[in-house]
């Protein structure tokens, strides 16, 4: 990989953990979609983020929250109001990519899942992130899993 993919990766990766706090804070304290990019394009560490995958992907989960919690009520084994923020908010971010962001393969989308669940979330937390990012990939990506399983 070269310097520039890596850092490009980084910088993404930085990006996700940058929308796990804003999607957490929006569940918690309420604040309005603009307000948080608002809020998190002045904060210091969004120099250090992919600015342009945050202000298009944070946006586009935040205002589509519902209908992304619906998508992923049915791969959960409890009701929603039982996930944790921490893990909700990576699971937002997990089932809108594996939708909306064919660009990233699948692998990619539930390995940033995992290990943003092992940075923010519970002890073990990164085992049910797997567990429905994969059951998510299935749904939302099936030619591609398919493909990856038989190649």
């Amino acid at each position: 990989m070269s310097k520039s993919s890596q850092a490009g990766a980084g910088a993404r990766t930085r990006a996700r953990e940058l929308m796990v706090q804003a999607l957490y804070q929006k569940q918690i304290a309420g604040h309005s979609t603009s307000e948080l990019v608002a809020q998190y394009q002045e904060d210091t560490a969004y120099a250090r983020v992919d600015q342009e995958f945050f202000d298009e992907v944070f946006p586009a989960i935040s205002n589509g929250q519902e209908e992304i919690e619906k998508k992923i009520d049915e791969l959960i084994d409890r009701p929603l109001e039982q996930l944790d923020p921490i893990e909700l908010s990576i699971l937002l971010i997990g089932v809108h990519e594996l939708e909306t962001r064919v660009d990233i393969p699948y692998k990619v989308v539930i390995n940033e899942g995992v290990n943003l669940a092992k940075r923010f979330g519970s002890t073990d937390g990164h085992k049910y992130i797997n567990a429905c990012l994969d059951l998510a990939a299935q749904s939302l990506r099936t030619i591609e899993v398919q493909a990856s399983s038989s190649g």
